[in-house]
């Protein structure tokens, strides 16, 4: 069958912004996965996405005219509802075929499979390949049903009187293969080759599509329109890069995938100029002034070398003119009196102290079943105090960290932070720092939200450690307390982030909180809310929700499932063993011996389950040792057991499995002579014994069973 490249388009009007790079990979992948489900295209075919604010487009090569014929093979109906006693088609059969387009002497085709009474009728035939319009008009309707749009907007058509449901109104369909119109329709449009450019620079208007291949070649030259999302962003990026560097020597456009991705959404042809604003502004903090200028301007600050605001700024215009300094002026008369806002909200803010707004937490709900602000306050308070008494300096470092979580939440009173909610935190440590307060509360009241996010950074000072872990504490133990639980993809509490936070200040922070294993630390949390209505205690749910976090963070960082699935069963109390433990186990699978005494270990295991005798290691009597091969375990037992027990407490993972190495010969020995459920029970209860001292020696850092193939 004739193959050409097929471009589709659906031209539109604006698209949202934050959903045009999903919106155009959707469109794209979503066509030429229907077509090659038709045989209309082939599975290796290159797919380009196109997506800018007013076009949705895809272009997908080797795309065929008709599909090839297929041979099927259709199952009728069981053999005896098809032919009588004498091999003769029933009317069932007969009636089967007419609806299939086929007469009686069609049966003479038919053949059996199965065997038995569960033989089934069969007939050969040829299903025709779809032409590309019959495919594509399918892919197309199916593609745009299953968009990801985040919000429906219906419209009505020309004629008046038809209502149409998209993400925006639709206002032009092209369907090229090769140099041919596809005849497809969608959203009331009929496809053709005209399509259109640039709101004001296109060169001419509408544009015409010669092919398929031509269509980004023809939007650049004549439409003034970069079609590639891609390409656009990367030429933002080098525009930016270039503007930079000719504003001064070290300046840098601000480092936000998100804002580069949004501002490639909002242009067609990227132009971007150079502005400046007033420098008595940087006296404001440079977050709220950096804040203001991308979420409320979509520009680009720019830094100096160290990373400080500088008064010149970044635009992403639209638009190209000879002489930009109309648009550049415009800029600049637009953002300043955003600025002078933010210059009024840090300047009022000032005027009162954090502790002054403390009491105003109280009127503020934080969630209805667990009270307000202030009450989440004071738990948190008594948490990040018990904490802080289990650190290092712990008499020194508590009144630190109280104080600062008595102001820690503060800021959410203040204008610039209910202006910026993004804000919260880092204007409680610049309104600490006016206030005068402990340069390490200061730090506390910004660090106690990190991480914020997955890789973010800890807090950097011991103050924020202990806050930051207690504030999370706080919103795990109590959403769990009262059952409001993650499920499935719901998390609108973001609990998961919360306690993989908590999991990762136990593992890095290993120093300062070295003395708090995982069920003290809940205690602590479970002790604070204490006498809160309709709270139940969830530290059992809670624990086994931050092993999930963990195991979960581990598989990212490389270890396998098998190796997290044995350290974990332990249930270990200190999280910072886990990572050690994990290397040991590693080192340990490397050995020769190790599946064999994996599988040991599962064995030994499943014996002592199925034992209906209470069963203890101390329970071992060495006189009713009478096979050589129990002899021979229990003195290397005897020997191997003490040395593991030695590197195990030293902190010694990897030489404690290692030493088990020794173990392969007299265990192999002991299940292939010994008889363990032996008539006698006195002897029956002694071996028993034996294997439970054998598990207990083979399972303090890992349970190896875990390991077994």
């Amino acid at each position: 069958m004739t193959a050409s490249n097929l471009l589709v388009e659906l031209f539109t009007e604006e698209l949202p912004p934050k959903a045009l790079p999903a919106l155009g990979r959707a469109f794209a992948d979503g066509l030429a996965e229907r077509l090659q489900a038709q045989g209309l295209a082939e599975a290796d075919a290159v797919v380009t996405p196109y997506a800018s604010p007013r076009r949705l487009a895809a272009h997908i090569t080797s795309v065929a005219a008709k599909a090839a014929d297929r041979a099927v093979a259709q199952k009728l109906m069981p053999v005896s509802v098809g032919l009588d006693a004498s091999g003769a088609p029933t009317p069932a059969l007969l009636k089967k075929l007419a609806s299939l387009g086929l007469d009686a002497s069609a049966a003479a085709r038919l053949r059996r499979e199965g065997d038995g009474k569960a033989q089934s009728l069969f007939i050969d035939t040829v299903a025709v390949g779809l032409t590309l319009a019959e495919g594509l008009q399918t892919a197309l309707h199916d593609t745009l049903a299953r968009l990801p749009i985040p919000k429906v907007m219906a419209y009505q058509l020309a004629d008046g009187w038809s209502t149409v449901k998209f993400v925006r109104p639709a206002h032009g369909l092209v369907a090229l293969h090769g140099a041919d119109v596809v005849p497809v329709q969608a959203l009331g449009l009929t496809a053709g080759c005209h399509t259109h450019g640039h709101r004001f620079e296109a060169l001419t208007d509408p544009l015409v599509l010669p092919d398929a291949d031509s269509y980004a070649e023809v939007l650049r030259t004549q439409g003034a329109v970069i079609a590639s999302f891609d390409a656009r962003r990367a030429e933002i990026a080098a525009q930016l890069q270039a503007a930079a560097a000719r504003a001064g020597e070290g300046l840098q456009p601000i480092d936000d995938a998100a804002l580069l991705d949004e501002v490639t959404a909002l242009v067609e042809r990227p132009n971007v100029l150079l502005c400046q604003f007033d420098p008595a502004f940087l006296a404001v903090p440079q977050e709220c002034l950096i804040l203001t200028m991308k979420a409320n301007q979509k520009y680009f600050p720019l830094l100096d070398a160290q990373g400080r605001l500088t008064h010149q700024f970044l635009v992403v215009s639209n638009i190209t003119p000879a002489d930009p300094s109309a648009v550049i002026a415009g800029n600049e008369r637009v953002v300043r009196p955003r600025l002078a806002d933010a210059q009024f909200f840090f300047e009022q803010d000032r005027k009162r102290t954090l502790e002054s707004r403390v009491p105003g937490l109280d009127k503020v709900v934080y969630h209805a079943k667990l009270g307000s602000q202030g009450e989440r306050m004071r738990r948190v308070r008594a948490m990040a105090g018990a904490i802080a008494a289990e650190m290092p300096h712990g008499a020194t470092l508590k009144p630190l960290v109280e104080r600062a979580a008595l102001l820690a939440k503060a800021d959410l009173l203040t204008d610039m932070v209910g202006e910026f909610p993004e804000l919260q935190g880092i204007m409680g440590r610049y309104d600490a720092q006016h206030d005068g307060e402990d340069p390490r509360v200061a730090q506390a009241i910004e660090d106690h939200y990190k991480p914020r996010f997955a890789g973010d950074a800890l807090p950097r000072g011991e103050v924020g450690l202990a806050l930051a872990l207690a504030d999370k504490l706080d919103t795990v133990v109590g959403l769990f307390g009262i059952g409001e639980r993650p499920s499935g993809d719901k998390d609108p509490f973001a609990l998961r982030r919360h306690a993989l936070g908590i999991v990762r200040m136990l593992l890095e922070r290993e120093e300062a909180l070295r003395a708090l294993p995982l069920p003290a630390l809940l205690a602590i949390g479970n002790t604070a809310f204490q006498g809160v209505p309709g709270y139940q205690d969830p530290t059992a749910e809670v624990a086994e929700f931050v092993r999930e976090r963990l195991a979960n963070w581990l598989r990212e960082q490389g270890y396998t499932a098998l190796e997290v699935d044995a350290v974990l069963a332990l249930q270990p109390q200190f999280l910072a063993e886990v990572p050690r433990r994990l290397d040991a186990v590693r080192a340990f699978s490397a050995l020769p011996e190790a599946q064999a005494l994996a599988a040991a270990n599962k064995r030994v295991g499943n014996i002592l389950k199925k034992s209906e005798l209470a069963v203890s290691s101390d329970a071992l009597d060495p006189s009713r040792l009478v096979e050589p091969a129990e002899q021979a375990l229990a003195q290397a037992l005897q020997t191997i057991a003490p040395q593991a027990d030695a590197a195990y407490a030293r902190g010694d993972y990897t030489a404690a499995l290692k030493a088990l190495a020794a173990l392969k010969a007299p265990v192999d020995a002991f299940f292939d002579s010994v008889m363990v459920n032996a008539d006698d029970p006195l002897l029956r209860a002694n071996r028993l014994a034996l294997l439970a001292r054998l598990q207990a020696a083979m399972n303090q850092v890992a349970d190896l069973s875990r390991l077994a193939a």
